[in-house]
This record gives C-alpha cells, sequence and structure tokens, in this order.
C-alpha cells in the first residue's frame, strides 16, 4: 500500500457526505417546488381558480380570514397545492394534518388552541374524521370557540377556550362521505375537474423547466396523453422519463425518448398501465362471455376491491374500456380492440 493510498483524510470522506446530503436536499427542495406557489402559477381549473380570485381578494379587501374552504375531486389534482395557495395568497401560515391522524378529539383541541392568528389549517381526506372529532370543530368554525371538559365525574366542569381567527381548509375524495352538518359549515366548496391534454401539456413543460429536463417536439405531448387527466400522474411520468434520459445519455428529450420511456415503464398510448391491461384482460378473456362482480375480479387480478374499484375503474369507465351492469363488469368493444383480441361469437373489434 503505498502512501498515497494511505493519506486519505476522514475529513475528506465528510465533505463528500456533506457535498452529497447537500445535493439530495437540493433534489428534494426542486421536487417539492413542482407545486405551484400562487393562483398565477395554478394551471386549469379555470372556473375554481376564478372563484377563489373572488373569495381571497375581497378577504384581503376587508383585512378578514377568508371563509372555511372545501375542496372536492379525485386524487392528484391539486387539493394540498390549492391549500398552500390559500395560505400563501393571504401572507399566513400553514398546519397540515389529514382526517384519520385525528383518532380523538383531544388531538384536535391541542391543534386548534395551538394555531395563531389568521393561520391556515388544512385537513386532508376530511371525511375521515371521527364523528366524536367531527363535532368538535361545529363550534370552532362557527364561533371560533371550544367547550372542554375538565376533569370526571360530579367534579367535572366545561370551560370555554376562544380560538384566534383562522380559515379551514379541508380536501376530500368523496364528498358524499362527508356529513351534511360539516359541509355546511364551508363558506365555499370547490369541485376539482379532470384537466384536458393541453393543460397537462402546461403543467409538463413547467415541471420540465423546474427539473431540469429538456424537452423537445411533442414530448409534453405524449407524457400529457398518458396522464389520465391528473398533474400528479403527469409530474410522476415526467421523473420516469428523466430517469431513462438519464440513464441512457439523452441530453433532449424529444417525443419519440418520452414514448419509449413510457413504454418501458408499461404505460401504454392510453395511459394504461399492467394492472389495468391485466383487469381488461380479464375482461376480454376468460370473463369475456359473463358479467364479472367485483369480488371475483379482485380475486382473479390480485388486488383489492378497494383499490380497483376506486383508483383503477372510473379511469376504464371514464374512457369506455368498461361498462358496469347490476349482473358485474363488462369490457366494451373499446377494450377489445385496444388488447387486439377478438370477441367471442364475433370478429376481430
Amino acid at each position: 500500500m503505498t502512501r498515497r493510498d494511505t493519506d486519505v483524510s476522514p475529513l475528506a470522506h465528510a465533505d463528500q457526505g456533506v457535498v452529497a446530503t447537500v445535493a439530495s436536499e437540493v433534489d428534494r427542495s426542486v421536487e417539492t417546488t413542482l407545486r405551484p406557489t400562487s393562483l398565477a402559477d395554478f394551471v386549469g381549473q379555470r372556473e375554481l381558480v376564478g372563484h377563489l380570485h373572488i373569495v381571497l381578494g375581497a378577504a384581503r379587501t376587508r383585512g378578514q380570514c377568508p371563509d372555511h374552504l372545501l375542496f372536492a375531486g379525485p386524487p392528484g389534482l391539486g387539493k394540498t397545492s390549492l391549500a398552500s395557495i390559500v395560505a400563501h395568497e393571504m401572507g399566513a401560515g400553514i398546519r397540515v394534518t389529514s382526517g384519520p391522524v385525528l383518532a380523538r378529539p383531544g388531538d384536535l383541541v391541542a391543534l386548534l388552541t395551538d394555531l395563531l392568528e389568521g393561520e391556515v389549517l388544512f385537513i386532508d381526506e376530511i371525511h375521515r374524521l371521527p364523528r366524536t372529532v367531527e363535532e368538535v370543530l361545529y363550534l370552532a368554525m362557527e364561533d371560533r370557540r371550544l367547550d372542554v371538559m375538565i376533569g370526571r365525574g360530579p367534579s367535572a366542569r366545561s370551560i370555554r377556550l376562544d380560538l384566534p381567527h383562522f380559515t379551514l381548509v379541508g380536501a376530500t375524495t368523496r364528498t358524499g362521505l362527508v356529513a351534511a352538518p360539516l359541509r355546511d359549515r364551508f363558506g365555499f366548496v370547490g369541485a376539482l375537474e379532470l384537466y384536458e391534454r393541453e393543460e397537462l401539456r402546461q403543467i409538463v413543460e413547467r415541471s420540465a423547466g423546474l427539473l431540469g429536463v429538456a424537452l423537445r417536439g411533442d414530448a409534453a405531448g405524449v407524457i400529457a396523453q398518458r396522464a389520465r387527466g391528473t398533474p400528479r400522474i403527469a409530474n410522476r411520468l415526467l421523473r420516469r422519463v428523466r430517469d431513462v434520459a438519464s440513464v441512457e445519455a439523452h441530453e433532449i428529450v424529444d417525443e419519440v425518448v418520452a414514448a419509449a420511456a413510457l413504454e418501458r415503464f408499461g404505460v401504454d398510448e392510453q395511459g394504461l398501465d399492467k394492472v389495468d391491461r391485466r383487469i381488461l384482460g380479464l375482461l376480454c378473456g376468460p370473463f369475456a362471455q359473463l358479467p364479472v362482480g367485483l369480488t371475483t375480479l379482485s380475486h382473479a387480478c390480485g388486488e383489492e376491491t378497494a383499490t380497483i374499484e376506486d383508483a383503477y375503474e372510473p379511469y376504464l369507465l371514464r374512457e369506455g374500456f368498461l361498462t358496469r351492469t347490476p349482473r358485474g363488469r363488462i369490457a366494451t368493444d373499446k377494450a377489445f380492440a385496444h388488447l387486439g383480441l377478438r370477441r367471442p361469437g364475433g370478429g376481430l373489434v
């Protein structure tokens, strides 16, 4: 062993570790900035954004907190981003939690009493709040106060706690599961819809600029077409395209590179992944001649019933690959044609 080999200082390794840590922190901060920070940066949901401009602008003019807001829609459409934007537009801080985390009334009381004047409290999946916790919110939202019981038995007494002005922003993927008394206490309810391809293209181009991915030609359109109308999926696919381009040393990502990268990850031109095609393969293959129940389909493809019903079936229904009947699911002609299969008793569709 030479002196040159043995004279490597531990500090050199430490410095390399620090550099790697700093680099990873920078990467994480870049990933976080994919979320828009203002209404002006938010792409899509034009009607909803217009309403928020009015609600937040009026609150700023009066020097008040905006009304409590509820955002509803499928996952990945921007509900969390909108909550952050509300806080940013009002120049306020934001506290983030979710319905399942608040298991007891005391959890919510501790959170509410720690709020500062004008802060935004964001509760994701608010429909999953336990009923006892939900009831604590009623007085807090309407009268900015809490009634708390101290002690037990005959010596127990109720004290009233006043809360600062705050804005509750709730997000839900299932509006019907939000109890009516809670839903009615929100001053504004906004429904988010799936995005058009052109809107997703703009989102992909913006994210590519933040990630340092050089897109050319219709690469953004290729990614947008396969994103199932959802910005979160579009950004995820963009990251996978970036990974392939990095490994294969493509400095420029055009539509050919993007399409090949997505095909490698099993995402076809219709945005279907491996599980989607497995579901359609069952409906067009072993179960092609009869309707299939959800439980049977779940066992056959190895996925939970809730996963099929919530994550995969809505897109397949919306795009016309399957239909639901009182007796079960049936594949459409479009599904057979996409898989290049023949419908039993008919020709190639």
